[in-house]
């Protein structure tokens, strides 16, 4: 089941039906997760709901209801198609994924496609695939889904600190130069995006990683410090620019400015909203026509009252509730279980998790990403890994004789 998994992911994440148009009547991501269920149904799988089961459940419920009471309902039909797959993915990993060793291989695949997603992203900006937009030229995605430049630079984001958990996992070898690689693209992706909510976002995560390697954190951190000016003059003039206005908006465009404070006037318009569709809001999709804004809303709590009302703001909260509460579980557990917790992996996999999760909410303040994968996958990996613990005595050596992760 973790290859039809892996393919699942491929599809989700680099989307090729999106890429080559001759895929897209062959309704290639529909089929395959026809025959995933079609699987999921017959192997062997663990059926005890938990809450972060229960909440994405939920979750997915109120965003039917919100779908269908919706005056604008027209235009929330594909964003519900495709977050219907998003919870049923969900949903197959929290049952089928036995324990810590499967959330590893399937957190490895999710970074391979990640990688590859980027690479082809890079090769087509070289053959002039790009948009002009805030007076640069921007890299975007090779998808459709998640390819804005904005969008596109979040998804790198979210998925750095799963490399800090490799590098513990893997240990000292060859693998770590790959890691190395993987940052390095990231960087230089999220460079080219000229998305400075991105640029933002890869500065918190730097920052907490840089936290949570204990007493290497000063040595790290002098190391980001002196390489941050390098990276910045790499960039092409008009990128540095872009950036320069996060702290200064009056060196970019009028428009640049805007942007920003369109963040502010999304959350307030969402709160609008929510006001006069208290229940289950005016429906996903529907933010352009329902509130006659040009742009989408740009911020996460915006987007949730005023789409998805006050059912969805419970469901949510109770998701990164189920979320916390089994990454706490799993922590206290190993720290009852071993004097020194960070010699295990799966104590940098939960960290993962959890800093994954807050970039997740630190960049909902520029970006509307509630419906991302990413809230219910890590839901689906925290609920496992709770649900699979067994004390460190009684578990699979950590680290095997050569110095090398037992994952490896």
């Amino acid at each position: 089941m973790i290859h039809i998994i892996a393919g699942y992911i491929y599809l989700m994440v680099h989307r090729p039906m999106e890429i080559w148009p001759f895929l897209e009547p062959l309704r290639i991501e529909l089929l395959y997760f026809t025959l995933m269920c079609t699987a999921w149904c017959v192997v062997w799988k663990r059926l005890t709901p938990d809450l972060g089961q229960l909440a994405t459940i939920g979750l997915g419920l109120v965003v039917y209801a919100s779908w269908i009471l919706s005056p604008w309902n027209e235009f929330g039909e594909i964003p519900v198609k495709n977050y219907t797959l998003v919870v049923g993915f969900a949903l197959i990993l929290s049952t089928t994924l036995r324990g810590e060793r499967d959330v590893h291989r399937t957190i490895v695949v999710f970074l391979a496609v990640m990688s590859l997603y980027m690479l082809h992203s890079v090769w087509e900006f070289r053959n002039g695939r790009h948009v002009y937009r805030m007076g640069i030229v921007r890299l975007v995605g090779v998808d459709q889904s998640l390819n804005d430049p904005n969008s596109f630079g979040a998804s790198m984001v979210y998925a750095l600190p799963f490399v800090r958990y490799l590098w513990f996992s893997w240990g000292r070898g060859w693998h770590r130069w790959l890691l190395i690689g993987y940052v390095l693209l990231t960087i230089g992706c999220i460079g080219l995006t000229g998305s400075r909510s991105s640029l933002l976002g890869l500065g918190a995560c730097g920052m907490m990683l840089v936290y949570l390697t204990g007493r290497k954190k000063v040595v790290w951190l002098g190391a980001a410090v002196a390489a941050a000016p390098l990276a910045f003059m790499l960039l092409p003039e008009e990128l540095r620019n872009r950036f320069h206005t996060i702290i200064d908006p009056s060196v970019g465009p009028a428009n640049a400015q805007e942007s920003g404070e369109g963040r502010i006037v999304g959350f307030l318009t969402g709160l609008e909203m929510w006001g006069r569709y208290p229940l289950f809001g005016f429906g996903p999709g529907a933010w352009r026509p329902a509130t006659k804004m040009p742009i989408e809303s740009h911020n996460l709590y915006g987007q949730l009252a005023g789409e998805l009302g006050t059912a969805g703001i419970v469901m949510f909260g109770t998701l990164l509730y189920a979320i916390v509460r089994n990454l706490r579980n799993v922590q206290r557990r190993l720290r009852r279980d071993v004097d020194d917790p960070r010699g295990e992996p799966l104590y940098h996999l939960v960290q993962a998790i959890g800093v994954s999760t807050v970039l997740l909410l630190l960049m909902g303040v520029f970006g509307h990403n509630l419906y991302r994968y990413n809230y219910v996958w890590y839901a689906a990996f925290s609920s496992v890994l709770v649900r699979s613990y067994r004390p460190r005595e009684a578990a699979v050596p950590v680290w095997s004789a050569g110095g090398t992760g037992a994952w490896a």
